[in-house]
């Protein structure tokens, strides 16, 4: 079974979802080894990365003899891989369920209902549909942001990294309007120093990249 002794792999792309798992990573003060793709070279669908993850997508992680995918797996894997950080409620913990629940909420339900949004999509029927509708959904979220500071009241956890990373984009797309509970929240976020170590670091990986395509 994988220790924390074992070496963690990220497979990042900057300024994509992954990014959140590096600011988590800096967040826990857990070593890894960064393995960074160029998207716009295609590098996600080579071989080498696709058998790491044959969706051919990021974040993915190597641990040891562990492979993790999807991003809130990587997620949950790593605040529980470091329970010190105190960045994951313990099983045993009452705030485990609302932390798990916000946890999957991002993808089954938030992630769909924006990007259905953002196409011009009618959702599905309710008795198809993942998320119901985008305002429950949106209600939802800035319910889960009020009264704050945090998801968890008081206490910082890795969900509050997911989603940082998450409002931060889909706000500044326009795909989530800025409502005061949500820019207050992502300012507080932005506040912390492995969000703007990571930021800075990815601007520069991104532009690494750019200056090294062709043409």
């Amino acid at each position: 079974m994988p220790t924390t002794t074992d070496a963690i792999v990220l497979h990042h792309a900057p300024n994509t979802r992954s990014t959140g798992v590096r600011v988590l990573l800096e967040e826990l003060g857990a070593p890894h080894d960064l393995h960074v793709i160029n998207l716009k070279a295609g590098e996600q669908q080579g071989s080498a990365h696709l058998a790491v993850n044959p969706m051919g997508k990021v974040p993915a992680i190597r641990h040891g003899a562990a492979t993790v995918a999807e991003q809130a797996a990587c997620y949950l894997y790593l605040a529980d891989l470091f329970p010190e950080a105190g960045l994951a409620p313990a099983l045993t913990d009452p705030a485990r369920g609302a932390y798990l629940r916000w946890m999957v909420f991002y993808g089954s339900c938030f992630e769909p209902a924006v990007i259905d949004r953002a196409m011009e999509r009618d959702p599905p029927p309710r008795m198809m549909s993942a998320y119901g509708d985008y305002d429950t959904v949106l209600a939802q979220v800035i319910a889960m942001l009020t009264p704050g500071p945090w998801i968890l009241g008081e206490r910082f956890s890795a969900a509050d990294v997911l989603w940082g990373s998450a409002l931060g984009w889909t706000t500044a797309f326009k795909l989530v309007p800025e409502e005061p509970a949500i820019m207050a929240y992502l300012a507080r976020y932005r506040a912390r120093p492995a969000y703007q170590a990571i930021s800075a670091d990815d601007a520069r990986l991104a532009t690494a990249q750019q200056e090294s395509a062709p043409g």
